[in-house]
């Protein structure tokens, strides 16, 4: 039986547009409980549909998650198998009641590589929920922010761009998340402090919050600690606050 849920006090909190995870500790969460790591992601993906709610319930905007990473691919053949797998069994499981929640899916990084019948659920996934609007879920799948950054020059140098056209908003227009305002939050969970190749254009001038939760025990409550810390920041944009 699911524990009711504890009233939130929003009323005087800004609540950020886009937050971004970085959902770390699967594998430590099960080594913890004496299971193996594949475990621990299947509690890390069930645990994404309490994140998705309490983002809807507080008026997130944009959720960015990073699933998988360019980098994940060197771990054991086995864990990543799992993996795909996970992937495969949410979509399968979750999709129609995400959108029937109204959460429109965006897809961030390179399907190139990936198994023919996921890349296929993830198009449809896409298709599907395109017109939602209650929540953008941007799912960071085979993603690396160095690798991102490669694909726009690319992309630029294919369009002919002049180097003297080309300044922030251009560059931005090329990246995955084109058209998204960038991350105003961040949140690390299992209390690691580094970024790990996620958004490092995007997350320029992001808050970072690290939360020592695993990532399978960071539900609405420590979701809210995070707003509450964000409002505590003073965001500044490399500027200098005039307090005269």
């Amino acid at each position: 039986m699911a524990s009711p849920k504890v009233p939130l006090d929003f009323s005087s909190l800004k609540v950020p547009k886009h937050v971004a995870i970085i959902m770390d500790g699967n594998g430590r969460w099960a080594k913890k409980r004496g299971l193996p790591r594949h475990a621990g992601h299947r509690a890390g993906a069930e645990n994404l549909r309490r994140i998705i709610n309490a983002c809807v319930e507080f008026g997130i905007k944009i959720l960015t998650i990073y699933a998988f990473s360019t980098e994940n691919w060197g771990r054991p053949e086995q864990e990543v198998r799992a993996l795909m797998r996970i992937f495969a069994r949410v979509l399968d499981q979750e999709l129609e009641d995400l959108h029937q929640l109204g959460v429109c899916l965006h897809h961030l990084g390179d399907l190139t590589g990936i198994n023919e019948n996921l890349q296929d659920k993830v198009r449809k996934a896409l298709e599907l929920t395109k017109d939602n609007d209650k929540l953008i879920l941007n799912v960071a799948f085979n993603y690396g922010g160095r690798a991102e950054i490669l694909h726009a020059t690319r992309m630029m140098l294919a369009d002919n761009i002049a180097p003297d056209d080309l300044d922030e908003e251009l560059f931005s227009s090329y990246l995955f998340t084109h058209g998204l305002p960038d991350p105003d939050l961040v949140i690390r969970t299992s209390g690691e402090l580094r970024i790990s190749n996620f958004l490092i254009w995007q997350a320029a001038y992001a808050e970072f919050y690290p939360s020592p939760a695993y990532w399978p025990d960071f539900g609405r409550e420590e979701l809210y600690e995070a707003v509450l810390a964000f409002n505590q920041r003073e965001r500044r944009f490399g500027l200098v606050i005039d307090e005269s």
